[in-house]
């Protein structure tokens, strides 16, 4: 949820696009992510995640995949609440993954949370590996969506649920205005200032430019999802996606 721009002024804008959201880009803020997404969010995001982790359905033994897991919070999340569940957790930054293992050791969840380096749109894992797949503020950043959809539905067994958390623009009412202000204003600055990186404006374009519910639940459909649901959350500043696979 706490992304800043990395890159140098003197470069161009497409140039600076292909770097913000990149695992190279979340090197940087590792330390002090935790934080950061917890003033921001108000300690919202935690109930979204236990949301997210209801969504899964998760039984006796299930293997859960936990896609951009970042420092792990979500895949933590989901080992706590099925304590027979193995979780295998995948970003593309080393040093988040590194924060996220301090933790997962910290909680005693070793044996069963495994996090490793990857591109969740080119998944190593076979077909029908995992009971279940989520992913929680992490497709906004993926450059090739549908791709790493597809390859969700890939690895989900028949029948196995895939639930996807994330930021959306707040489009309606006072409500949604005054959640607008909070993404286009207060977000940037408190971010900032919490990070100590100066330009702090790459998580605010990156909602606006991520397509409504709607349509990203099309998108969804036509990268072989059967969509379930579909949840705003807290006024529409955040969705909850809950889909199962199209298997041939």
């Amino acid at each position: 949820m706490t992304e800043p721009t990395t890159a140098l002024a003197s470069e161009n804008a497409g140039a600076r696009l292909t770097r913000e959201g990149s695992g190279a880009m979340f090197d940087g803020i590792a330390a002090r992510y935790d934080l950061v997404n917890r003033v921001i969010s108000l300690g919202i995001d935690q109930s979204w995640r236990r949301k997210t982790v209801s969504a899964l359905r998760l039984g006796r033994g299930h293997r859960v995949l936990d896609l951009a897991t970042g420092t792990a919070d979500l895949g933590i999340q989901v080992a706590r609440t099925e304590l027979s569940v193995t979780v295998v957790g995948l970003d593309p930054s080393a040093k988040m993954l590194e924060v996220g293992r301090q933790k997962v050791e910290r909680g005693g969840l070793g044996a069963r949370v495994e996090l490793v380096q990857g591109d969740a749109q080119a998944l190593t894992f076979a077909d029908d590996s995992f009971d279940s797949v989520c992913i929680a503020f992490g497709i906004r950043n993926v450059p090739d969506r549908a791709q790493a959809l597809r390859e969700m539905a890939r690895v989900t067994r028949p029948g196995g649920r895939i639930a996807i958390l994330e930021l959306s623009e707040p489009r309606a009412g006072l409500l949604g205005a005054l959640a607008r202000f909070h993404i286009h204003t207060v977000v940037p600055y408190v971010g900032a200032l919490l990070s100590g990186v100066k330009e702090y404006q790459y998580l605010q374009r990156s909602i606006a430019a991520f397509p409504p519910a709607d349509e990203f639940a099309e998108l969804m459909r036509s990268s072989n999802l059967d969509v379930v649901a579909v949840h705003p959350l807290t006024f529409g500043v955040c969705h909850l996606y809950v889909a199962e696979p199209r298997k041939p």
